[in-house]
């Protein structure tokens, strides 16, 4: 059914994926903008994503932001977007019928978006406060503090939504000089997913972003896959849990380990049947929460683990990780575990790709950061080819003699009681 999707390229270079999927009572349209955090520089840090928020705040056809959220909501409908470190997806949903609707709506935000000086002002402060929650946030800000102790001082380990004092010094000329630069059909792809007529919706989204004008794909610098200096980050504070996160550089998108790492990682911290969970919580009582977990981006990426803790078992839940991540090095796993693992993360996969936006999400991510389209079935055969030898390998590759970051945000031990852990003493 969701396999039969069509690619079409519009004259002006927008790549259009059309999904059918007659049975569904929706239609789910999601632009994405190959733009994202590490496309930015060091004043302008936080940029896209504030554009991200700017695009909602109303068009020369729609004035202001209600106008914009009351034509998919008066459908019954949803949108919203999203910021990462290489993309920005703008997104709706909504009953089928109001698909054209849904595109509409999105070609007039991309295309025709005010950015007058008092809504620039206005939400400023609510991006302000955006960060300020997150960092409020144990759980959220230990992941933003990981990402640096990673990647370091490099746009790929920059925050997505910037700092206070650089969303503090944005102007409307930088919106518009960002989006001249990234906001392009060549760098963007239309997705729609649902019980649709794809003839019908390619016809209808031509109309609509015709007219939005070609430019150039501007080639990322190449990140640096090095630890940095201050590998260990520590924000402490006088709260009930010590939360920390444990990271160490993995592969890339196009890393053709990446479907046994995706095992690996299953095996490792997805589930309540994970290593980590069984031996970190259910054996020794150490923490309620503990899951493992990757970045994959174009040239770069990183696993990670993550767990809450008292701080006096703090020192033996970070060994007891460690251990664990060194322990699917060196040892194969068991015949019964892997069939159990492929069998979750399959499970998983297929679970994921329930709805009309689940397929427009990964198929319109995929266009534009892979070039392809993986058809799900053949995601799941990879997936379900992976033997103990490739985990193995791709767990000695991450994990052996691993240099590792550590976050902490919470009652801590020292920075060189931790760093001695980390070394193995």
């Amino acid at each position: 059914m969701a396999n039969n999707w069509t690619i079409t390229t519009l004259p002006n270079g927008l790549r259009v994926v059309v999904t059918p999927i007659p049975t569904a009572q929706s239609a789910a349209v999601s632009l994405w903008v190959g733009v994202g955090s590490r496309d930015e520089t060091p004043t302008t840090n936080g940029l896209s994503h504030y554009i991200e928020h700017m695009l909602f705040k109303g068009t020369t056809r729609r004035p202001t932001a209600a106008m914009i959220s009351e034509a998919i909501e008066g459908a019954g409908g949803g949108l919203n977007a999203f910021t990462t470190k290489e993309v920005t997806c703008y997104w709706n949903n909504l009953p089928y019928e109001r698909v054209e609707t849904g595109l509409d709506v999105l070609a007039d935000m991309l295309q025709r978006s005010l950015m007058e000086t008092v809504e620039v002002e206005r939400e400023r402060t609510v991006v302000q406060q955006e960060l300020r929650r997150a960092k409020d946030s144990p759980g959220n800000w230990v992941s933003e503090l990981i990402s640096e102790a990673t990647y370091g001082d490099q746009p790929i380990g920059w925050p997505i939504g910037g700092t206070l004092d650089t969303v503090g010094t944005m102007h409307r000329d930088d919106f518009f000089s960002h989006m001249a630069t990234h906001y392009h059909p060549q760098n963007a792809v239309l997705s729609i997913a649902g019980n649709v007529d794809a003839a019908r919706v390619i016809d209808f989204a031509g109309r609509q972003f015709g007219d939005w004008a070609s430019g150039e794909v501007i080639e990322r610098d190449i990140a640096k896959p090095e630890r940095p200096p201050e590998y260990i980050r520590i924000d402490e504070r006088e709260i009930e849990q010590c939360n920390l996160s444990l990271a160490v550089l993995g592969i890339g998108r196009s890393d053709p380990d990446k479907y046994a790492l995706d095992i690996m990682n299953t095996a490792l911290g997805r589930g309540m049947s994970s290593r980590l969970f069984t031996e970190v919580r259910e054996r020794r009582g150490l923490a309620y929460s503990v899951g493992s977990g990757s970045s994959r981006y174009r040239d770069i990426g990183s696993v990670s683990v993550s767990a809450g803790v008292t701080r006096e078992h703090q020192e033996e839940a970070l060994q007891v990780i460690i251990g664990e991540l060194q322990r699917i090095a060196s040892e194969p796993m068991s015949p019964e575990e892997l069939t159990r693992t492929k069998d979750y993360a399959a499970g998983s996969f297929r679970l994921g790709l329930e709805t009309p936006m689940s397929f427009a999400q990964r198929f319109g991510g995929q266009l534009l950061q892979d070039g392809a389209i993986e058809p799900p079935d053949v995601t799941v055969e990879r997936l379900r080819g992976i033997t103990a030898a490739d985990v193995q390998r791709v767990a000695s590759r991450v994990f052996s003699n691993a240099k590792f970051s550590l976050a902490v945000v919470g009652p801590s031990a020292s920075p060189d009681r931790l760093d001695a852990i980390l070394h193995g003493a």
